[in-house]
């Protein structure tokens, strides 16, 4: 049976390991709500992503990938089925400690969603070992300048007030909506 090719989903020859700041999305498989859920009224005015047991265990893995990489995650969101954050690259030769293989080869932005995904994936696990966690791969954006990064700052600080617009939503039905408004 051949399977379609898979496009290539990082850019063609850059350096995912260059100093720079980067902005990456992680999706659940099949778009599943399982990090968050989002409240609105009652006692807040607006909004809120309310972390699940599964989205706390995300939140502790991502504050550790600051000292794990010497990177810089300065901000970040969980939403029900997908995570956004910025990951800031100073120095990528003195990255903290990984294992040498297979990992090896890979671009420093790649190392960090692996070990963030595997890590948080361990955790549930043991709370429930056959869950099927990720969307294989992840979506990666080169910050260009001031301005692209204060628009993704700004997204990723608004994601949960525009939650019914994602085009990663989930309706109470289970249905994926707004699929193409990316």
């Amino acid at each position: 049976m051949d399977l379609p090719e898979r496009k290539p989903t990082r850019l063609k020859n850059y350096d995912y390991s260059s100093p720079g700041a980067y902005f990456v999305t992680i999706c659940t498989q099949n778009r599943r709500c399982v990090f968050s859920d989002i409240i609105v009224g009652a006692i807040h005015e607006s909004p809120v992503a309310e972390l699940t047991e599964y989205g706390k265990i995300a939140d502790t893995t991502i504050k550790k990938l600051n000292s794990r990489f010497n990177v810089k995650i300065p901000k970040y969101v969980i939403m029900p089925n997908h995570i956004h954050m910025i990951i800031e690259i100073t120095n990528p030769e003195n990255i903290g400690a990984i294992r040498e293989s297979p990992l090896q080869s890979r671009s420093l932005i790649s190392k960090i969603i692996g070990y963030m995904k595997m890590n948080i994936s361990k955790e549930i696990h043991k709370i429930n070992p056959d869950e099927k966690l990720w969307q294989r791969s992840f979506h990666d954006h080169i910050i260009r300048g001031d301005k692209d990064y204060d628009k993704i700052w700004e997204y990723i600080d608004t994601n949960v007030l525009r939650w019914e617009m994602d085009c990663f939503y989930i309706s109470e039905k289970g249905q994926i909506l707004n699929e193409q408004k990316k």
